[in-house]
């Protein structure tokens, strides 16, 4: 009998992943109306059936990274990479196809006004869909 969780990869899901930039922080007013229209397009993907998911991450400052080497880990705090933009925030989505994903990508970037990293999840099989 097959696996019933590799059925779940049968549907193409995508990450949209919000590249925020953390040294240019919104005025409270623009954040208000950001999370408005952020807002609004989780409801139009769970409209359109495809949202499975979507999260707003804290500040990297929260960030833990564990580091295995040797059979042990290591912490550290902050974020792993040294760069003015962090992952803000994603949504987990799935479509027919690359081209739908990034028509929504599209939508998110004018809600959120960042830049969006559209990125397929590999299938059940570790591999890319055909589309990518």
């Amino acid at each position: 009998m097959p696996d019933p969780l590799w059925k779940e990869f049968a549907v193409k899901k995508y990450l949209l992943a919000v590249q925020f930039d953390e040294s240019a922080p919104w005025p409270p007013e623009e954040d208000l109306r950001q999370r408005a229209r952020t807002s609004k397009v989780t409801a139009d993907m769970q409209a359109a059936g495809c949202w499975v998911f979507v999260g707003g991450l804290v500040g990297s400052h929260a960030t833990t990274v564990v580091r295995p080497g040797n059979g042990t880990t290591t912490m550290t705090d902050g974020p792993f990479a040294e760069t003015k933009e962090q992952l803000g925030g994603f949504w987990v989505i799935q479509c027919d196809d690359l081209d739908q994903a990034l028509a929504w990508g599209e939508k998110c970037a004018l809600a959120c006004g960042s830049p969006i990293e559209v990125r397929p999840f590999e299938d059940a099989h570790g591999t890319e869909h055909e589309d990518v």
